[in-house]
């Protein structure tokens, strides 16, 4: 989301490293869906990067929805697939949930034409079987299912600018949750690795949380202990 400069080029080179990207493909059946998750203060202290708050103002703590991605039976990750005819006013129902949940940090703000956005890049892929709505439902209720922050404070893992050790957190998260995480890294502007990103999957309809069909190789970067950045 937004402009993350080389963070984004690396997240796009884990995912090309297990799947093949396909455009505007809605041949294949679809597989599952990947949760993606981030942490606000990872992804505003990296070099270069400034953060924008959304007109509500500064969110309380908690992981937000980073996307919501398709995956297709073929071994594809689709984008793209097709125009669609978005009425984002439809959306009004849910924006204060959007807004809690699946907020844009880009500077300027872009407010409702982020979903616009995710809309027609991932959610095009999954409309034979998600239309708009429940797209997006999907996406808040996963998180609900997915309560990042609180499985790790259960296990004493909190955003205290403290390094963890990768395995103690994927212990809190299958322990809370029930399924492993995919989490990537990033480096903060002092270049120390830092949790960012953590992926779970959903059923191909959205509704629950399953184990992942395939997960990229490696430990997306992240080094054996990695440093929890306060929020701000």
């Amino acid at each position: 989301m937004g402009k993350i400069g080389s963070s984004m080029l690396t997240t796009l080179m884990l995912l090309l490293s297990f799947a093949v990207v396909a455009l505007g493909n809605t041949s294949s059946g679809l597989r599952a869906f990947y949760l993606v998750q981030q942490w606000l203060g990872s992804y505003c202290n990296q070099r270069g990067t400034r953060c924008c708050y959304p007109p509500t103002g500064k969110p309380n703590p908690d992981f937000t929805i980073y996307g919501l991605w398709p995956y297709y039976n073929d071994g594809s990750f689709p984008y793209n697939c097709g125009d669609d005819n978005y009425d984002v006013g439809r959306l009004k129902p849910l924006e204060l949930s959007l807004r809690k949940s699946w907020p844009s940090f880009t500077c300027p703000q872009i407010g409702r034409k982020f979903w616009v956005h995710e809309w027609n890049k991932h959610g095009t892929c999954s409309k034979n079987i998600l239309g708009e709505i429940p797209y997006f439902k999907a996406a808040l209720n996963l998180k609900n299912k997915a309560n990042i922050y609180q499985a790790l404070a259960r296990g004493g893992i909190r955003p205290n600018n403290q390094f963890y050790s990768l395995k103690s957190i994927k212990k809190a998260l299958v322990r809370a949750i029930g399924f492993h995480p995919w989490i990537v890294c990033n480096h903060n502007a002092q270049g120390k690795t830092q949790i960012w990103q953590i992926t779970f999957c959903a059923d191909k309809t959205g509704s629950k949380l399953i184990k992942c069909p395939y997960l990229p190789r490696g430990r997306g970067n992240c080094a054996s202990r990695i440093l929890f950045p306060s929020f701000y």
